[in-house]
């Protein structure tokens, strides 16, 4: 049965979300927050590259999916903007480390090879598109991950951050076949779209282990009520243990199944799960009926999250 990508227009209100969001959970809260650096950059990132392989689409069905999926990833990208905001209000400062991020998906994955690198212009687009596929065969595991994450709400997480990530999860699961689909539809024949894939994910996923660790470690630094704070590996994996964080062997278990010569994403994740969530979330369903609320009340952008949706 086909299903229907769109965007969801969404708001939520932080006034009332602390800056540990996790109670008593700094490294386990700064963990997960390094997607709100890592998100709106990369998934602006996204969207420029599908309009740049918007031309060579020949299936119409295709076509509405990639489209319904630029929509999504551009509401992502002005969702986690505002959370950045929200870490400002409470003198958490990301610009040191979301610089770094944007000059990586803005000038090194930009539309010209980096470095004179000998690549034409449609085989820099490929690799772009097949880094695109594998970074989302994890946005995919993220979401499937914390859409089944109980151990949030034991810990007492703050419920308008849980919704937002669990909103934004299930739309990964959602469109998780998208970014690969459009990747097999322009990336040419044979072994080499093979080949292509897989060099894309060997890159890419080491990439975003150190983004993760560096971004996690630069927010617990800067943490104004962390008298000294650190990043250790330990805590890290003790939150993970206790499920507030998905663990190293399952994002790492995931690149060996994308590695098959068969994988498809219509294998990751559940789909009933997540339209399951669409249908309960606060901010989906007001999205749905058209308010645009949370059950927190209505949210102004900020002016910078406004000019990103641009």
């Amino acid at each position: 049965m086909s299903h229907t990508i769109k965007p969801r227009r969404v708001a939520f209100d932080w006034q009332h979300t602390p800056l540990h969001w996790i109670p008593g959970e700094p490294t386990a809260t700064h963990v997960l927050n390094v997607l709100h650096l890592l998100l709106p950059a990369g998934e602006r990132w996204f969207v420029k590259v599908f309009k740049e392989a918007l031309p060579l689409i020949t299936e119409e069905r295709l076509l509405q999916d990639v489209k319904g999926f630029m929509g999504q990833e551009a509401t992502h990208s002005v969702q986690h903007s505002y959370v950045l905001d929200r870490l400002a209000e409470q003198r958490l400062s990301t610009e040191g480390y979301t610089r770094q991020v944007e000059w990586m998906f803005d000038v090194l994955l930009g539309e010209r090879p980096p470095f004179g690198l000998p690549l034409t212009r449609r085989e820099w687009l490929r690799f772009r598109l097949a880094l695109i596929a594998a970074i989302e065969h994890y946005t995919a595991v993220l979401g499937d991950w914390i859409l089944d994450s109980p151990a949030l709400d034991q810990a007492g997480a703050d419920e308008v951050m849980l919704d937002l990530l669990r909103w934004h999860g299930a739309e990964e699961v959602e469109h998780r076949s998208v970014a690969f689909d459009m990747y097999q539809h322009v990336g040419g024949r044979g072994l080499g779209r093979y080949v292509r894939r897989a060099a894309a994910m060997a890159l890419a996923w080491p990439t975003l282990i150190y983004l993760w660790v560096t971004g996690a470690r630069y927010l617990l630094c800067h943490d104004p009520q962390l008298e000294h704070g650190r990043y250790r590996f330990g805590e890290h994996r003790g939150a993970a243990r206790r499920g507030l964080l998905p663990s190293w062997s399952t994002l790492n278990g995931a690149v060996p199944r994308y590695l098959r010569r068969s994988y498809h994403p219509s294998q990751e994740g559940s789909m009933d799960r997540a339209v399951a969530y669409l249908s309960a979330s606060s901010a989906a369903r007001s999205a749905d009926d058209g308010g645009g609320r949370t059950d927190r009340g209505p949210r102004q952008a900020p002016d910078r999250a406004a000019r990103n949706e641009e």
